[in-house]
């Protein structure tokens, strides 16, 4: 390897006009010099250390000659080469730390990037983020060297950095810093081939877990000891994870008073001096029920869904409250697509997370991670992947839930576009391992009827009936067997091996299309409650759906109904409006927008989450509003009836389901 001398010196780190995460700008002291490599290290460095890496040569049409950058390398493994380096040539190397790559980066200069506020074509390697990476030559040293000599700085690959992803300290003259004491994500500088040219400005800051590996990562490495400033402390806990209670809730039983509650907003803005990031679309919601009678919900915020920008942020409503928090980051790998969340509480003290994890920006190849908490979401385990692979059939889907046998399902979609439907994931032992049982099962051809490794339709939901098949609707895959016009129904899916395979009949109900999301979920009462609207969101005109008055009657209602179940989905007699008495103007959010609810008509949009309380309330979440209500007033014969809040009673100790 070639190695640059780095004198020592000062410069200012960050960038005022960036994003976030590069401010303050800070003055910073590099008070000793360093060898680092002129180049990322090649495909044929790397595999002197590991010639299994061969293997990965070419994957995504990248990356295949000896010359080029080394990408599909973890943090964890870029150690293990600098360590075996080390014992090879008797020297000690590292990774840079965040501050000296910046240094050696920018090498004296001030502006965007180190040829200036441009960055000039011959640097660029198809600089936008696009559904899949376009193939690129990744060889090194093909750009011109900065004032210290270092090539490849600006958007060859992404280069993994020592220090814990955190914000930067307020203060001039910091001297060597090296991050954060600890975290969840590590820093990646300069930006990568396939992706916005933003993201290669010598300020710009990456991350991701440690334990990730994708086309857009590599490294180069550091000669010289590790500094040994002190760390900055760990970030502190979000809101969200904050002053939990950890005493165990006391739920009354189920009452037989029909109620439903006033819907309120789950998503609540932080305040603007909170430091957290709140975007104008806020959306694809999950929630669950915690130990201690708290219920917690959480969601992406983002300027566009493709945006690089997305996080997770989340919400709880305390036991004896009647408004949600304010937001809190959840969950967020920076400069990472976050898209689709799930919570799951399992009855016996673990609340399960997932979420998918982008390569870049988009969706479409994302990686599913797994997070578990036995506080009541007050801390939680290090991230692990349940599948690595940045791909389709990751995309997580609200609405995990646990079989009779113990096993978890996380349903998933199978593609980033509006049909090709949801693939499961099945974890047999509490979540340590997971598999794709329909993975290797040929891609469904929906029309002719035959079996599929997936859901027919994207954003199902999926239960678990009592002779053990599985149960899915979805959205989308509009044409079944026979010519069967999906177009105006919804597809149903039948499993009777676990998820290897489908087959597919049109269901009783309307189709849903763009801002819509069902739910199916199990109810403890026994029968399976199925959530949806009543029109397509994308049509000339609505069409409304046939459903209960409540009286004995039925009536054309308009918007989000919910369906019951007494025979294991075979029928479901029982529709219902999901709306109050009288009319109100509700903000939706999202897709959704302002809407009226009235008797006739409900939330016509929305990405729908729920769960169910041990007091036997159901607890249903859109893209912003939280609706309350019971199976008895699901049944009820006497009208709409609203009552007081069905919260959790005053310091954990009860929760109280007052009637009408």
């Amino acid at each position: 390897m070639e190695m640059m001398q780095i004198p020592v010196g000062s410069f200012d780190m960050g960038h005022g006009d960036g994003d976030p995460d590069e401010r303050p700008v800070h003055r910073v002291d590099i008070s000793r010099p360093f060898a680092i490599g002129a180049m990322p290290v090649t495909n044929a460095q790397y595999e002197l250390f590991d010639p299994e890496h061969r293997r990965w040569r070419g994957e995504r049409g990248l990356s295949t000659q000896d010359d080029e950058a080394v990408v599909f390398v973890s943090w964890h493994n870029a150690v293990r080469f600098c360590a075996w380096l080390s014992r090879r040539e008797g020297g000690a190397y590292r990774l840079p730390t965040e501050a000296e790559w910046e240094y050696a980066c920018r090498a004296g200069t001030t502006t965007l990037f180190h040829t200036g506020d441009h960055l000039p074509e011959s640097h660029q390697r198809h600089q936008e983020d696009g559904w899949d990476p376009e193939p690129v030559a990744l060889r090194v040293g093909a750009t011109p060297p900065n004032a210290f000599g270092l090539r490849d700085t600006h958007g060859l690959v992404e280069e993994w950095c020592s220090d814990w992803y955190g914000p930067y300290a307020e203060g001039a003259g910091q001297k060597d810093p090296v991050g954060r004491a600890s975290g969840l994500f590590k820093v990646t500088r300069g930006g990568s081939h396939n992706t916005d040219v933003r993201f290669l400005r010598s300020a710009s800051r990456s991350g991701t877990l440690p334990q990730d590996r994708h086309w857009l990562i590599g490294f180069r490495v550091v000669r010289g000891d590790l500094p040994d400033t002190d760390p900055l402390p760990a970030v502190l806990a979000p809101l969200v994870m904050s002053d939990v209670g950890q005493r165990a809730c006391d739920w009354r039983e189920s009452s037989q008073v029909p109620l439903f509650e006033e819907p309120i907003p789950f998503v609540r803005e932080p305040l603007p001096d909170s430091g957290v990031p709140f975007f104008p679309h806020n959306h694809c919601p999950s929630i669950t029920w915690c130990p201690n009678g708290d219920l917690l919900a959480v969601w992406f915020s983002t300027r566009e869904e493709r945006g690089r920008e997305m996080t997770i942020l989340g919400s709880r409503l305390r036991t004896g409250s009647r408004e949600w928090e304010r937001a809190a980051e959840f969950f967020k790998a920076p400069d990472r697509n976050m898209t689709g969340s799930s919570l799951f509480y399992d009855g016996a003290g673990t609340i399960y997370y997932a979420n998918g994890l982008e390569a870049a920006g988009c969706w479409a190849n994302l990686a599913l991670v797994v997070r578990t908490s036995r506080d009541s979401g007050a801390t939680w385990s290090t991230p692990a992947f349940a599948n690595a692979s940045h791909q389709p059939r990751n995309q997580v889907i609200s609405g995990m839930s646990a079989t009779r046998e113990g096993w978890l399902i996380q349903p998933c979609d199978a593609v980033y576009g509006g049909n090709g439907g949801t693939a499961i994931h099945i974890s047999r032992d509490g979540g340590l391992t997971w598999e794709d049982p329909g993975a290797g099962t040929p891609k469904p051809d929906f029309g002719s009827g035959e079996t599929g490794g997936t859901i027919a339709g994207i954003h199902a939901g999926v239960v678990q009936l009592e002779d053990g098949r599985l149960l899915a609707f979805g959205r989308g895959d509009s044409r079944l067997g026979d010519d069967t016009n999906i177009g105006e129904r919804m597809p149903r899916s039948l499993s009777d091996d676990m998820g290897r395979t489908w087959r597919y009949s049109a269901s009783e109900f309307p189709p849903i299309s763009g801002g819509q999301r069902l739910v199916l979920l199990r109810l403890k009462e026994g029968p399976l409650l199925f959530v949806s609207f009543a029109d397509a969101s994308q049509v000339p005109e609505p069409k409304g759906l046939l459903v209960s008055d409540g009286e004995g009657g039925t009536f054309i209602g308009y918007g989000m109904f919910a369906a019951l179940s007494d025979d294991e989905g075979e029928s479901w007699p029982l529709k219902r409006l999901i709306s109050g008495d009288g009319e109100r103007r509700l903000e939706g959010g999202a897709w959704t927008g302002g809407f009226t609810m009235n008797a006739t008509h409900a939330e016509p949009k929305g990405y729908l989450a729920a769960t169910q309380t041990p007091d036997g309330v159901i607890h249903l979440i859109s893209s912003r509003m939280h609706y309350r209500f019971n199976v008895a007033w699901l049944r009820q014969a006497g009208g709409s009836q609203k009552g007081d809040s069905p919260v959790p009673g005053a310091e954990h100790a009860s929760v109280t389901v007052h009637d009408n």
